[in-house]
C-alpha cells in the first residue's frame, strides 16, 4: 500500500484546509487526477495524486486542516498486495479507540518479542513516549514521528517541544482578540445559527487584524473627473469584439498608478525585516482584489508597465474568473507591489481599505457620480471618481501622500497623458 502525501503548495503556506474530497474508497485514482480541494489565506486549488491505484483508505475529512507531508490517501497496487502476507508479521498496530484502557493496562516486557505500537488518530507510539508526552503536556498529534514506519521517538517529543519554546510570545498566544460582547449567549434572547466562517476569511481576518495592529495606518481622500476616460471606455466597448473581455476603468487606473509609482518611489517599497531600511522595488506587480463567494482574494498583476490596456484587460479577465472558479495557485498571489481595491461595481461613496503588508499602500476605487463642477464661468456636469489612499505612516508622511492622490487625479483626468504611456 502507497500513502499519497501533500505536497508543498506555495512559499510560506503551512496548512491548508479542505473544503471538499473528491475521491471515494475502493475507487481506481489514476496519477494528476485530484483528490481533494484545499483553500487558504492565498490559494484555492485541487490536490492531484502522484500515483494509480485503488484507494484503501482516505485519512482526511472535510473542513480537515492538513501541513504538508500529511497523508490524504492510501493506495492498493500490485506490489504491495504482494507484501501483505510480510506486513502481517511486522510489529502489531493497536487502535486505542477500540481500546480506550490499553494504555494503562498493557504490560510492557523487554522479554517480549515485539513491542507494541499503539495508533490513534494517525499518531504512532509506544505506551512509553505516550506516557512521557502527558507529563510533559505534549500533544502528540502535533509532533513529526522520524522512527520506523512514522513512529514517534523520545527524541522526536524534546525536538518539537524545544522548538515550541523557541517560537516567540504572539506565536504561542492563541488566544484570539475578542471584542466586548463577543463571547456572550446570544440564544437566550431568540433564535440563533453558527456558520463556521471559510478557511479564506479566517486567516484573512488574522491577517487584517494584525495589520491593522501593527501597522499605524492613515487614509487620504481625493477625487478625479474621468468624464474624458469614461467616454474613451464607452467607446472601446462598443468596438471591443471579444466578449470574454470587459472594458472597465481599472486597467487605465492601473497604469496611472504606475506612473506615479515612478515617480514617488516610497510607494512602491517595502520595510525590511528590521524596520530600518526601505527596500525600493524596480518592478511594478499590482494586487487587485477580486470578490468571491469565499471572501477576497488578491491575485497579482505582473509587470504592468510592460502591458497596454488591452494586455491588461484580458489578463484581469482571466485571473478573476480564476479566483472565482477556486483555480489560483500560489504563485499568482505572490509579489505584489501595491494594492488595488475597487467598490465601484457594487456601490459606497468612500471607504478605508487596509494596508497588505509587506506593502506600504493600498487605493479604494468607489462608485463613480455626477457632480456640478464650475469650469469656463458655469457649472456643468462631470463624472467624477472618489478614491482613498491608506499608507503606512512609518513610511510615508500626509504631505506624501496628498501629492499622490493628486497626481493621481491629475493623470485620471488628462486623458492625453495616459493615453500616451498606455
Amino acid at each position: 500500500m502507497a500513502d499519497i502525501l501533500l505536497p508543498e503548495v506555495g512559499e510560506g503556506i503551512k496548512d491548508v484546509e479542505i473544503s471538499e474530497i473528491l475521491v471515494s474508497e475502493g475507487k481506481l485514482i489514476n496519477v494528476d487526477d485530484p483528490m481533494i480541494l484545499v483553500e487558504s489565506e492565498k490559494i484555492s486549488m485541487e490536490i492531484p495524486s502522484t500515483a494509480e491505484g485503488i484507494i484503501e483508505k482516505i485519512h482526511v475529512n472535510e473542513g480537515d486542516s492538513i501541513v504538508p507531508g500529511d497523508i490524504i490517501i492510501s493506495i492498493q497496487d500490485t506490489e504491495d498486495a504482494g507484501n501483505e502476507e510480510k506486513m502481517e508479521n511486522s510489529d502489531p498496530i493497536i487502535e486505542t479507540d477500540k481500546f480506550p484502557h490499553i494504555e494503562q493496562s498493557l504490560p510492557i516486557k523487554p522479554s517480549m518479542g515485539v513491542s507494541p505500537i499503539l495508533k490513534k488518530g494517525g499518531v504512532i507510539a509506544s505506551p512509553s513516549i505516550r506516557r512521557f508526552a502527558r507529563e510533559l503536556g505534549c500533544d502528540l498529534n502535533l509532533v513529526k514521528g522520524t522512527g520506523s514506519k512514522r513512529r514517534i521517538t523520545q527524541e522526536d517529543v524534546q525536538q518539537h517541544i524545544k522548538k515550541q519554546l523557541s517560537k516567540p510570545i504572539t506565536e504561542n498566544q492563541n488566544v484570539p482578540l475578542m471584542a466586548p460582547g463577543q463571547d456572550l449567549d446570544f440564544a437566550k434572547w431568540g433564535n440563533v445559527a453558527i456558520k463556521p466562517l471559510n478557511k479564506i476569511k479566517r486567516i484573512a481576518g488574522k491577517r487584517l487584524q494584525k495589520a491593522w495592529q501593527t501597522i499605524p495606518q492613515v487614509t487620504h481622500f481625493d477625487k478625479a473627473d474621468i468624464t474624458k476616460l469614461e467616454q474613451l471606455r464607452l467607446s472601446l466597448k462598443k468596438i471591443n469584439p471579444d466578449k470574454n473581455i470587459k472594458v472597465t476603468l481599472l486597467p487605465f487606473i492601473m497604469k496611472a498608478i504606475v506612473m506615479v509609482l515612478n515617480e514617488m518611489p516610497q510607494f512602491n517599497s517595502s520595510l525590511d525585516g528590521s524596520n530600518d531600511n526601505l527596500v525600493l522595488k524596480k518592478y511594478f506587480h499590482l494586487g487587485i482584489a477580486v470578490d468571491t463567494e469565499n471572501g477576497l482574494m488578491v491575485p497579482i498583476i505582473q509587470n504592468v508597465d510592460q502591458k497596454n490596456i488591452k494586455e491588461l484587460s484580458k489578463e484581469l479577465s482571466i485571473v478573476s474568473q480564476k479566483a472565482r472558479g477556486k483555480q489560483l495557485l500560489s504563485s499568482d498571489m505572490e509579489g505584489g507591489c501595491f494594492t488595488i481595491s475597487s467598490l465601484g461595481g457594487i456601490s459606497g461613496t468612500n471607504f478605508t481599505p487596509i494596508v497588505n503588508p509587506p506593502e506600504v499602500a493600498i487605493l479604494g476605487i468607489s462608485r463613480m457620480r455626477i457632480e456640478p463642477v464650475y469650469l469656463k464661468s458655469k457649472f456643468r456636469k462631470r463624472k467624477i471618481l472618489p478614491f482613498s489612499l491608506s499608507y503606512d505612516h512609518r513610511v510615508i508622511d500626509g504631505a506624501e501622500a496628498a501629492r499622490f492622490t493628486k497626481r493621481l487625479g491629475d493623470i485620471l483626468s488628462n486623458l492625453e497623458e495616459l493615453t500616451t504611456t498606455s
